[in-house]
Protein backbone atom coordinates (compact mmCIF):
# COMPACT_ATOMS: atom_id res chain seq x y z
CA UNK A 1 0.00 0.00 0.00
CA UNK A 2 2.86 2.38 1.22
CA UNK A 3 4.82 1.89 -2.65
CA UNK A 4 1.17 2.54 -4.55
CA UNK A 5 1.58 5.73 -3.06
CA UNK A 6 4.67 6.49 -3.19
CA UNK A 7 4.81 6.29 -7.11
CA UNK A 8 2.02 8.99 -6.67
CA UNK A 9 -0.73 6.78 -9.06
CA UNK A 10 -3.28 6.47 -6.39
CA UNK A 11 -2.72 10.40 -5.49
CA UNK A 12 -3.26 10.99 -9.28
CA UNK A 13 -6.89 9.42 -9.29
CA UNK A 14 -7.91 10.84 -6.19
CA UNK A 15 -7.11 14.36 -7.77
CA UNK A 16 -8.58 13.54 -11.00
CA UNK A 17 -11.90 11.91 -8.90
CA UNK A 18 -11.85 15.17 -6.97
CA UNK A 19 -11.65 17.12 -10.38
CA UNK A 20 -14.78 15.36 -11.78
CA UNK A 21 -17.22 15.77 -8.69
CA UNK A 22 -16.30 19.18 -8.78
CA UNK A 23 -17.38 19.40 -12.82
CA UNK A 24 -20.26 17.41 -12.49
CA UNK A 25 -21.85 19.89 -9.82
CA UNK A 26 -20.73 23.49 -11.60
CA UNK A 27 -23.92 22.86 -14.35
CA UNK A 28 -26.17 22.23 -11.76
CA UNK A 29 -25.23 25.56 -10.17
CA UNK A 30 -25.23 27.73 -13.45
CA UNK A 31 -28.36 26.18 -14.29
CA UNK A 32 -30.24 27.19 -10.83
CA UNK A 33 -28.52 30.82 -11.52
CA UNK A 34 -29.63 30.92 -15.21
CA UNK A 35 -33.31 29.96 -13.84
CA UNK A 36 -33.23 33.07 -11.59
CA UNK A 37 -34.87 35.97 -13.20
CA UNK A 38 -32.36 38.57 -13.03
CA UNK A 39 -33.07 41.59 -14.33
CA UNK A 40 -30.57 44.30 -14.77
CA UNK A 41 -31.52 48.16 -12.88
CA UNK A 42 -31.78 51.36 -14.25
CA UNK A 43 -32.91 50.41 -17.34
CA UNK A 44 -37.07 50.14 -17.03
CA UNK A 45 -39.41 52.80 -18.35
CA UNK A 46 -42.72 52.04 -16.66
CA UNK A 47 -44.98 54.25 -14.22
CA UNK A 48 -45.99 53.37 -10.92
CA UNK A 49 -49.24 54.08 -11.94
CA UNK A 50 -49.11 51.28 -15.04
CA UNK A 51 -48.86 48.10 -12.63
CA UNK A 52 -50.32 49.83 -9.34
CA UNK A 53 -53.33 47.76 -8.82
CA UNK A 54 -56.59 50.44 -7.71
CA UNK A 55 -60.31 50.10 -6.60
CA UNK A 56 -62.29 51.91 -4.54
CA UNK A 57 -65.01 51.67 -2.20
CA UNK A 58 -68.16 54.10 -1.09
CA UNK A 59 -65.75 56.01 1.02
CA UNK A 60 -61.93 55.04 0.30
CA UNK A 61 -59.82 54.23 -2.43
CA UNK A 62 -57.17 51.65 -2.37
CA UNK A 63 -53.94 51.11 -4.10
CA UNK A 64 -51.40 48.18 -4.01
CA UNK A 65 -47.95 48.29 -5.84
CA UNK A 66 -45.81 45.47 -5.32
CA UNK A 67 -42.15 45.47 -3.86
CA UNK A 68 -40.55 42.81 -5.39
CA UNK A 69 -37.49 43.45 -6.62
CA UNK A 70 -38.03 41.74 -10.00
CA UNK A 71 -41.10 44.15 -10.13
CA UNK A 72 -40.08 47.71 -9.00
CA UNK A 73 -36.61 46.89 -11.57
CA UNK A 74 -38.85 47.55 -14.00
CA UNK A 75 -39.94 50.97 -13.14
CA UNK A 76 -38.57 53.94 -14.09
CA UNK A 77 -35.42 54.76 -12.54
CA UNK A 78 -36.62 57.58 -10.41
CA UNK A 79 -39.62 55.68 -9.04
CA UNK A 80 -37.00 52.48 -8.52
CA UNK A 81 -34.81 54.47 -6.58
CA UNK A 82 -37.00 56.34 -4.56
CA UNK A 83 -38.85 52.64 -3.13
CA UNK A 84 -35.73 51.21 -3.07
CA UNK A 85 -34.82 54.16 -0.59
CA UNK A 86 -37.70 53.88 1.02
CA UNK A 87 -37.23 49.92 1.77
CA UNK A 88 -33.75 50.69 2.92
CA UNK A 89 -35.00 53.22 5.43
CA UNK A 90 -37.73 51.44 6.74
CA UNK A 91 -35.77 48.21 6.69
CA UNK A 92 -35.15 47.91 10.71
CA UNK A 93 -39.50 48.35 11.04
CA UNK A 94 -39.91 45.64 8.50
CA UNK A 95 -37.29 43.20 10.02
CA UNK A 96 -38.66 43.65 13.87
CA UNK A 97 -42.23 42.95 11.67
CA UNK A 98 -41.31 39.83 10.54
CA UNK A 99 -39.57 38.64 13.35
CA UNK A 100 -42.54 39.18 15.73
CA UNK A 101 -44.73 37.16 12.96
CA UNK A 102 -41.93 34.24 12.89
CA UNK A 103 -42.17 35.29 8.63
CA UNK A 104 -38.56 34.94 7.29
CA UNK A 105 -38.28 37.09 3.82
CA UNK A 106 -41.86 38.31 3.59
CA UNK A 107 -43.25 39.58 0.51
CA UNK A 108 -43.40 43.43 0.37
CA UNK A 109 -46.24 45.18 -0.90
CA UNK A 110 -46.75 49.24 -0.67
CA UNK A 111 -50.66 49.94 0.50
CA UNK A 112 -52.23 53.57 0.11
CA UNK A 113 -55.54 54.12 1.50
CA UNK A 114 -57.40 57.72 -0.13
CA UNK A 115 -60.28 59.02 1.57
CA UNK A 116 -62.97 59.97 -0.61
CA UNK A 117 -65.43 61.57 1.09
CA UNK A 118 -64.86 63.01 4.89
CA UNK A 119 -64.01 60.77 7.82
CA UNK A 120 -63.68 57.99 5.46
CA UNK A 121 -63.10 54.80 7.88
CA UNK A 122 -60.21 52.17 6.69
CA UNK A 123 -59.66 48.67 8.20
CA UNK A 124 -56.07 47.74 7.43
CA UNK A 125 -56.70 44.03 8.25
CA UNK A 126 -59.50 43.78 5.82
CA UNK A 127 -57.23 43.21 2.61
CA UNK A 128 -55.95 40.34 1.91
CA UNK A 129 -54.24 38.71 -1.39
CA UNK A 130 -55.41 35.64 -3.15
CA UNK A 131 -52.10 33.93 -5.12
CA UNK A 132 -52.16 30.01 -6.76
CA UNK A 133 -55.23 29.60 -4.80
CA UNK A 134 -54.09 30.07 -1.32
CA UNK A 135 -55.13 33.46 1.02
CA UNK A 136 -52.79 35.88 2.27
CA UNK A 137 -53.72 37.77 4.95
CA UNK A 138 -51.18 40.70 6.37
CA UNK A 139 -48.80 38.91 8.77
CA UNK A 140 -47.80 42.30 9.40
CA UNK A 141 -47.60 45.64 8.45
CA UNK A 142 -45.41 48.94 8.87
CA UNK A 143 -47.07 52.19 8.86
CA UNK A 144 -45.49 55.29 6.82
CA UNK A 145 -48.08 57.77 7.48
CA UNK A 146 -48.97 59.24 10.91
CA UNK A 147 -52.66 59.22 9.94
CA UNK A 148 -52.62 55.08 10.45
CA UNK A 149 -53.40 54.52 13.28
CA UNK A 150 -56.82 57.01 13.53
CA UNK A 151 -58.10 54.11 10.57
CA UNK A 152 -59.88 57.17 9.93
CA UNK A 153 -59.34 59.76 6.81
CA UNK A 154 -60.60 63.37 5.42
CA UNK A 155 -61.60 63.77 2.11
CA UNK A 156 -58.20 63.11 0.02
CA UNK A 157 -56.32 62.36 2.59
CA UNK A 158 -53.76 59.18 2.32
CA UNK A 159 -53.03 56.79 4.67
CA UNK A 160 -49.40 54.45 3.94
CA UNK A 161 -48.25 51.32 4.92
CA UNK A 162 -45.30 48.33 3.36
CA UNK A 163 -47.50 45.34 4.30
CA UNK A 164 -45.82 41.85 4.80
CA UNK A 165 -47.32 38.38 3.84
CA UNK A 166 -45.79 34.99 3.94
CA UNK A 167 -43.65 33.86 1.12
CA UNK A 168 -45.75 32.31 -2.21
CA UNK A 169 -47.21 35.00 -3.67
CA UNK A 170 -46.59 35.00 -7.32
CA UNK A 171 -46.59 38.56 -9.48
CA UNK A 172 -45.90 36.36 -12.78
CA UNK A 173 -49.14 34.72 -12.43
CA UNK A 174 -52.78 36.16 -11.92
CA UNK A 175 -53.69 37.23 -8.40
CA UNK A 176 -56.69 38.68 -6.75
CA UNK A 177 -56.94 41.07 -3.91
CA UNK A 178 -59.52 41.86 -1.68
CA UNK A 179 -60.97 44.50 0.49
CA UNK A 180 -64.20 44.25 2.57
CA UNK A 181 -65.71 41.91 0.42
CA UNK A 182 -64.43 43.61 -3.06
CA UNK A 183 -62.15 41.82 -5.22
CA UNK A 184 -59.64 43.21 -7.73
CA UNK A 185 -58.16 41.08 -10.54
CA UNK A 186 -56.69 43.68 -12.84
CA UNK A 187 -52.93 42.68 -11.86
CA UNK A 188 -53.30 40.61 -15.14
CA UNK A 189 -52.93 43.53 -17.32
CA UNK A 190 -50.01 44.19 -15.10
CA UNK A 191 -48.30 41.03 -16.00
CA UNK A 192 -48.22 41.81 -19.69
CA UNK A 193 -47.05 45.40 -19.38
CA UNK A 194 -44.04 43.67 -16.94
CA UNK A 195 -43.73 40.37 -19.54
CA UNK A 196 -43.55 43.17 -22.25
CA UNK A 197 -40.74 45.93 -20.57
CA UNK A 198 -38.61 42.90 -19.17
CA UNK A 199 -37.69 42.08 -22.47
CA UNK A 200 -36.99 45.33 -23.62
CA UNK A 201 -34.98 45.92 -20.43
CA UNK A 202 -33.11 43.11 -21.27
CA UNK A 203 -32.24 44.76 -24.85
CA UNK A 204 -31.47 47.74 -23.67
CA UNK A 205 -29.51 46.06 -21.22
CA UNK A 206 -27.41 44.60 -24.10
CA UNK A 207 -27.14 47.40 -25.99
CA UNK A 208 -25.93 49.79 -23.75
CA UNK A 209 -22.18 50.32 -24.01
CA UNK A 210 -19.99 48.67 -21.65
CA UNK A 211 -18.89 51.09 -18.83
CA UNK A 212 -15.61 52.81 -18.51
CA UNK A 213 -12.78 51.40 -16.38
CA UNK A 214 -11.03 52.95 -13.89
CA UNK A 215 -7.60 54.01 -14.84
CA UNK A 216 -4.83 52.62 -13.80
CA UNK A 217 -2.58 53.48 -11.28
Amino acid sequence: MMERWNDGTEYVRGRICLVVALLSIVPTFHRSLSAQDTIPPSYGTLKRDDIVVRFATGTVEIQCLPLDEQVIRLLATDTYQSLTQLIRSRQDDVTAAAERAGVDKPTLVLVTFYGLVPQARFNPEDLNVTSRGRLFRPAGIVPLSPTWGSYQLDARQQAVAIYLFEPGISFRETLSISYQGLANESWSRAIRLLDQERSRVRARAQAAPPAPRPPAR
